[in-house]
């Protein structure tokens, strides 16, 4: 590892918000995020901006804080991050999860790309502009918002639904998952996040009857959701092109020069490599079994099991999927809807898209910027509520063998030094020009 002072000041301030262990589990349980959220409040106070702190409940606390801009008569954009991440086993990592290491001109940890980098980023951008005694353009909401992994209940949703004044006067958002480098038939282009699917977490609950291991019970609990499960899980959605989808599969055809009348959808994608692993689900529903539960001993049939699904559709989509799902499995199995949440779907045009267009230009010259549907969600769709049009923007570029879609709540997460150096100088160009 390189000498503490060595390393860029991105990367040190994603290196110690790593070191957070701000896990959140679901449904209310986490690790918190109060101490992370005080560290970047101290820097944003070392900026000489005043902060507000919200806690939506013990531990589960957000920090915004307004910038001022040279021009008043913009709307202010609001820069919004999230400081919680999903769990991490450390018996399948190669490093700590939570050490913040540095490793072949990597940072590793979890959070390193979702999404305490563009923490990291927002921070040192804004000390790069005011520290050098200048303004951002316009007025910025910079937002580090807790629970975004689940869903935004005790952090986006929470401060939107009680202190929508803090975010008075804005029109749009930037934040994770977009701006970032891929491969395409050996030309670097970038993937710029205009949408997102919605959301719908359901939790299904299979009733039998409570027995002996050793008895015949055909009102078996756990078959009964074993069946519900599969059927969910191995359901092959149809595909549905929105015109995001339908804008990028033309310019990937152009780029992997294919003739997209005869390359359906899924092969068109499938031949972008490791960049397939965000594009592949935003060409249909997705419908994945990620938690199961039942029983709690070898020899006792319990009579209750229950299993945790993610669903995520296209804008609108949510009723008539979850209509689906319940003639799937048919009315033996209650469907419990967890958390649920909008899609969102921009056009690619506009200044604030011709502004993040040209800066990721400027400092890569001639490579093409395509608009892409988030198969996941983000705190944008908290911010939709107040009428603000949010994107994603975390630049960063990438070598072509990196998995970025894998680093995704994946195991060994990790972004290169120099990708971060990257994203630090565009987010701050575009905070100086748009």
């Amino acid at each position: 590892m390189p000498p503490h002072d060595e390393i860029d000041s991105t990367a040190r301030i994603a290196q110690e918000l790593i070191r957070f262990d701000t896990t959140n589990y679901g449904e209310g349980r986490s690790n918190g995020e109060t101490d992370a959220a005080e560290y970047l409040g101290a820097l944003l106070e070392g900026l000489g901006l005043t902060t507000d702190y919200v806690d939506a409940a013990t531990g589960r606390t957000s920090v915004i804080a307004r910038v001022p801009g040279r021009n008043p008569s913009k709307p202010a954009l609001v820069v919004h991050g999230h400081t919680d991440v999903v769990p991490a086993d450390p018996t399948n990592w190669t490093v700590d999860p939570f050490g913040g290491t540095i490793r072949d001109g990597m940072l590793w940890g979890r959070g390193a790309v979702d999404m305490k980098n563009m923490d990291a980023m927002i921070v040192t951008a804004l000390q790069e502009i005011l520290g050098s005694g200048r303004q951002p353009e316009r007025e910025l909401i910079v937002a580090f918002f807790s629970d975004e992994e689940n869903g935004g209940v005790f952090g986006s949703h929470y401060v939107v639904d009680h202190r929508p004044e803090l975010f008075a006067g804005a029109t749009e958002a930037i934040s994770e998952v977009g701006g970032y480098s891929v491969h395409l038939n050996g030309q670097r282009s970038y993937l710029l996040q205009t949408g997102e699917k919605a959301l719908v977490w359901i939790k299904l609950v299979a009733r039998g009857t409570a027995a002996h291991g050793s008895r015949v019970i055909r009102d078996n609990a756990v078959t009964k959701l074993a069946r519900a499960v599969a059927a969910i899980g191995s359901r092959e959605w149809p595909v549905q092109l929105t015109a995001t989808t339908e804008q990028l599969l033309g310019e990937l055809a152009r780029i992997m020069d294919v003739d997209p009348h005869r390359v359906g959808p899924d092969e068109l994608v499938l031949s972008t490599g490791t960049a397939a692993g965000f594009i592949q689900a935003t060409l249909r529903t997705t419908s994945n079994p990620t938690l199961l539960k039942a029983g709690y001993k070898h020899n006792v049939i319990p009579d209750t099991a229950e299993a945790l699904i993610d669903i995520r559709t296209l804008a609108g989509e949510e009723d008539a999927v979850l209509e689906e799902i319940r003639e799937l499995i048919g009315d033996d199995i209650e469907i419990v809807v967890m958390h649920r949440d909008i899609g969102l779907e921009n056009t690619f045009d506009g200044p604030l898209v011709d502004a993040m267009v040209g800066a990721l230009g400027a400092h890569d010259p001639g490579a093409p910027v395509l608009p892409y549907l988030l198969s996941g969600g983000t705190d944008n769709k908290a911010l939709a509520k107040l009428g603000i049009r949010g994107y994603g923007f975390a630049p960063l570029q990438l070598p072509a063998e990196l998995d970025f879609p894998g680093m995704f709540h994946g195991v060994d997460e990790r972004v290169p030094l120099d990708a971060l150096v990257f994203g630090r100088r565009v987010l701050t160009d575009l905070l100086l020009t748009y």
